[in-house]
């Protein structure tokens, strides 16, 4: 594919459907969103209002980190606080498709739907990608960025339409994409991250105490696989307890697992075999530095029979 040809003909196309009316977008700081940003910022200029959603399940610092990077490549973005709609939407729930869908219901029609309003924007641009798609419609699982392909008109129902420029190509082409448009390898090369965020890495209800937890194991597996030649490494709170002993003291603690995988579109992927004493770092971190858990996994997994996040 000539990529060159592709960011033309779609800020022409970004800039034909928008005529002269404003468009949103959220940017999660990964290379899908980061993308349609850059491309909704060449066709639209200040006419695209660029925000980034703090949901309260993102990673440690990472709103401030992703708004500070954007502004300095002169993008302008909004910081928008809305941890106690999505953790709100969120008590609770434990079956994962419930979960996914209290996220996409508390994105676009509550946190965008105010925007939407407050902005006078008529559009909204979004990252989905061919894969996303191709899960959702087949029913592995629904991502929260589908909408008309499962016969809902964002018009109708959340009073915006939705343009989405990348639902042609899967990641790789993407960061090809990415490459092109001149964003710095940092945002090119950044491992995937679920729409739901840190929700997809907890089993069972999200609560404080279990973001806290998964926050602190994710930390730990990104610092130590970091230059990892891997698609995605990521950690997971399971929901349930494990019988250890901990100053000389029978508890029941957390599990934590953490997957590593082998991948070029997500669409299969394999666990990456990891050097021994690596694997056994990051277990001796994740059970001494993150209280209350006493027991890590290594996934082995592939994708099938696995998907690559757990919920």
């Amino acid at each position: 594919m000539d990529y060159k040809k592709f960011v033309n003909e779609q800020v022409a196309e970004i800039r034909r459907t928008v005529g002269k009316g404003i468009a949103i977008n959220a940017l999660s700081g990964g290379v899908d969103s980061s993308v349609c940003t850059v491309l909704g910022h060449r066709a639209l200029g200040k006419r695209l209002i660029t925000v980034f959603i703090d949901n309260g399940i993102m990673r440690e610092g990472e709103p401030k980190k992703v708004v500070a990077m954007f502004r300095k490549m002169g993008i302008p973005v909004r910081l928008i606080d809305a941890r106690k709609d999505f953790l709100g939407a969120l008590k609770g729930i434990t079956d994962p498709e419930k979960k996914r869908q209290a996220i996409t219901s508390t994105f676009y029609k509550k946190v965008f739907g105010k925007l939407v309003r407050q902005t006078g924007a008529t559009y909204l641009m979004h990252g989905t990608i061919l894969t996303d798609i191709e899960e959702t419609v087949a029913g592995i699982k629904r991502q929260h960025n589908i909408l008309a392909q499962l016969g809902i008109d964002p018009k109708k129902v959340y009073g915006y339409h939705v343009i989405e420029p990348l639902k042609t190509l899967r990641k790789d082409g993407v960061r090809k994409v990415a490459e092109v448009v001149g964003l710095p390898k940092e945002i090119s090369q950044r491992m995937p991250f679920p729409g739901p965020a840190l929700s997809a890495r907890i089993v069972g209800a999200v609560t404080d105490e279990k973001l806290k937890t998964v926050k602190a194991a994710t930390a730990i597996v990104e610092e130590e696989l970091k230059g990892v030649k891997a698609f995605q490494y990521l950690a997971v709170l399971l929901n349930d307890y494990a019988t250890g002993i901990r100053n000389n003291k029978r508890e029941f603690g957390q599990i934590i697992v953490v997957r590593c995988i082998n991948s070029v579109d997500a669409r299969k992927a394999t666990a990456t075999r990891l050097p021994w004493p690596k694997l056994e770092k990051i277990c001796k971190r994740i059970t001494t530095e993150i209280p209350n858990v006493n027991r890590c996994l290594y996934d082995l997994t592939p994708k099938p029979p696995a998907t690559v996040e757990y919920v």
